[in-house]
């Protein structure tokens, strides 16, 4: 006998603003219990001291969360000068301390080492894998390892706020894989006052924007008010892919797509694009895929039809 599948077939986007304290993964298990969704994952973890933007897809959502956790990302995130945490947060114990405190044209003098193509060993304490094992899991267990440098990339890096001698707000626009918290402790040493991240928000994810976003506590009392407010805040599926040029297809090029069978761009109107795009017909989402040699060859099929 077949397993029963549980919770119900539901897709879309919700962009959650995580509230600080809690993990990634503990946010994702509540937003799809919530929504008694089958199927749930998410865009870009965010440590349990950042709140912000956390982009959750839900059911056919999760076949563009490839597209979205690429995009670029935006941070407000505060320096705390003066000592160095085992976890590069307020929340490791401190390893080392410094008296010295930048002024802040030291500070500003020293962000242009930390844009651009930088590299960058991440946290002790990250989700990066070494010989199969999490990172973080090995520094609680005080193993010995070594975490190679990255190469990364970050847009812009500015300073908001110097509300004292010990804090320094900064902003950051960058891309995959860079950790905010290293760029706070390689500041820190930098300036050779030492440092760590002592606030972290992110408010931004590919084309998700604060305004988007929506409190935990109240998506909780959208539902309890009611299955039909709680499903108003969901976004299409089709956000997620907002950063891709897409085609409109007739019902029978379609019906090829849901096949899996590639479709000729016909005419001299056929559009001129290349790479990833998706195809939608008559308003709906059909097929993710890539244009390459005149054709529109599907490599993600979506089942959105109720």
């Amino acid at each position: 006998m077949a397993r029963r599948r549980k919770g119900l077939a539901i897709s879309g986007w919700l962009i959650l603003d995580k509230p600080e304290g809690m993990t990634s993964t503990k946010a994702v298990g509540r937003v799809r219990w919530l929504y008694n969704a089958a199927k749930a994952g998410h865009a870009g973890t965010l440590d349990p001291l950042a709140t912000g933007i956390l982009p959750i897809a839900l059911g056919e959502a999760t076949k563009t969360v490839p597209f979205v956790v690429d995009g670029s990302k935006t941070y407000r995130f505060t320096v705390r000068f003066g000592a160095e945490t085992d976890t590069d947060d307020t929340q490791g114990k401190v390893l080392e301390t410094s008296d010295r405190r930048p002024t802040l044209s030291e500070i500003e003098a020293a962000l242009p080492r930390f844009t651009g193509e930088i590299s960058q060993i991440p946290p002790r304490y990250s989700a990066i894998k070494v010989e199969g094992a999490r990172a973080y899991d090995l520094a609680r267990d005080d193993e010995d390892f070594v975490l190679e440098p990255r190469i990364v990339n970050v847009d812009r890096l500015d300073v908001v706020d110097q509300p004292d001698a010990d804090h320094c707000v900064l902003e950051a626009d960058c891309g995959k894989g860079t950790y905010v918290r290293a760029l706070a402790r390689d500041l820190g040493r930098a300036l050779q006052c030492l440092g760590h991240v002592s606030a972290l928000r992110r408010t931004k994810v590919g084309a998700f924007t604060e305004d988007r976003a929506v409190p935990l506590s109240v998506l909780e009392e959208c539902a309890d008010e009611s299955r039909e407010t709680l499903m108003a805040r969901l976004l299409p599926v089709e956000v997620g892919l907002e950063d891709l040029p897409s085609l409109t297809m007739s019902s029978a090029d379609a019906s090829q797509l849901r096949q899996g069978r590639a479709v000729l761009l016909r005419g001299r109107d056929a559009p001129l694009v290349t790479g990833p795009v998706y195809a939608v017909s008559k308003g709906e989402l059909v097929a993710l895929g890539e244009v390459e040699e005149g054709e529109f060859r599907p490599r993600r099929i979506f089942n959105l039809s109720s």
